[in-house]
């Protein structure tokens, strides 16, 4: 009673090696990246010849843990590492908002993707870069600075 409606899906759902080869299979996946964090500086708009413009800046994230075995936390007892961030904004809208609205030391909410590339650096060497290319920015109230 299952056995041919089943045999129908799997079959559906399953190539033949030879069927995957010659045929194009799109499969989804996923770059995904959420950051919220402090501006490391002011951004910088760049522009290379026959391309759109990006605007450029860093954003500073935070971890921090309990170092040591006791259960409250007194001073020395919490460790921090701060990673820092490239952020590329390239959407027209959204370019000039960052260039004109983001500032050193705003806190920032940043969704977008994970991008690796090489470039040349001045001496002709090789490098590598990690950037994150926003696909959205959403600007935090700054509290500490309200009260001031």
């Amino acid at each position: 009673m299952f056995r041919r409606p089943v045999l129908q899906v799997f079959q559906k759902f399953v190539r033949h090696e030879s069927e995957a080869v010659s045929s194009l299979v799109l499969e989804r996946s996923l770059n995904r990246v959420q950051l919220l964090g402090r501006v490391g500086q002011d951004p910088v708009m760049r522009q290379v010849e026959g391309k759109n413009p990006v605007t450029i800046f860093s954003l500073a994230t935070n971890e921090m843990w309990k170092s040591g075995e006791s259960e409250a936390y007194q001073m020395g007892d919490v460790s921090q590492k701060t990673t820092w961030h490239r952020i590329s904004v390239f959407r027209p809208g959204l370019r000039d908002v960052a260039y004109q609205y983001v500032k050193k030391g705003s806190r920032i909410y940043v969704e977008g993707k994970v991008d690796y590339g090489e470039y040349m650096d001045k001496n002709n060497v090789r490098r590598q870069a990690t950037t994150i290319i926003a696909d959205n920015i959403i600007f935090l109230s700054d509290q500490t600075k309200e009260k001031a």
